[in-house]
């Protein structure tokens, strides 16, 4: 379970702004979606299934080709990157994300 504690070192780690009450909401669903995958990971399984086993049959004859990888350019790059507050040659410059050196 996520305490409110933990949640607010969480948050503090993500440098997300929430107020109070966006908080305990999103401490709630959290701790709904753990609930959710407790319930998943107590399913008895038969040793020896895969990990993507699923109920679902998807044989060969049935399962369409898998597709090739295809790059398409964008024929409108200037007009993207002049939409840029601050770039560098090609290159769209963000602001640095602050962080902290975890020891």
């Amino acid at each position: 379970m996520i305490t409110p504690e933990l949640f607010d070192h969480l948050v503090e780690l993500a440098a997300l702004e929430l107020s109070p009450d966006q908080a305990e909401y999103l401490r709630q669903q959290l701790n709904n979606q753990l609930k959710a995958l407790e319930e998943l990971v107590a399913v008895p399984l038969e040793a020896g299934i895969p990990p993507a086993l699923h109920g679902v049959t998807y044989p060969p004859d049935i399962r369409p080709p898998i597709r090739g990888d295809e790059w398409l350019p964008n024929p409108h790059v200037e007009t993207i990157l002049n939409q840029a507050p601050e770039r560098e040659e090609r290159y769209i410059v963000v602001p640095d994300i602050p962080h902290q050196d975890l020891e």
